[in-house]
């Protein structure tokens, strides 16, 4: 996107501000929809016995969204420690479910 010349910087930084700002909430309600899956992932589990972590789908998945982010030019290192942060949360999670038997925490 190239700046019109013309145009008032200050309003073409508000613009695209206000497209970042669209652009994180959309990022928070899917998270919050992802986390709605993985608590149901992370119930299943408890309820079966089955362990809070899955280290081969995760370095599955690790893999794929490195290529993913490749193939977007994005740096796949970031993509990578996102991945990170976020299954290090749903695991927690999944703990402590496990430690309630899958009921809610």
């Amino acid at each position: 996107m190239t700046a019109d010349p013309h145009e008032d910087p200050g309003a073409v930084l508000a613009g695209i501000r206000q497209s970042i700002d669209n652009i994180d909430a959309a990022l928070i309600h899917l998270l919050a929809e992802r986390f709605k899956f993985t608590q149901q992932v992370g119930r299943l589990k408890a309820a079966s016995g089955m362990p809070a972590s899955d280290p081969e789908r995760e370095r599955v998945q690790v893999a794929r969204l490195r290529a993913l982010a490749e193939e977007s030019h994005l740096d796949p290192e970031f993509a990578e420690k996102w991945f990170t942060f976020v299954v290090a949360e749903v695991i927690h999670h999944h703990e402590r479910l496990a430690g309630n038997g899958g009921a809610e925490a």
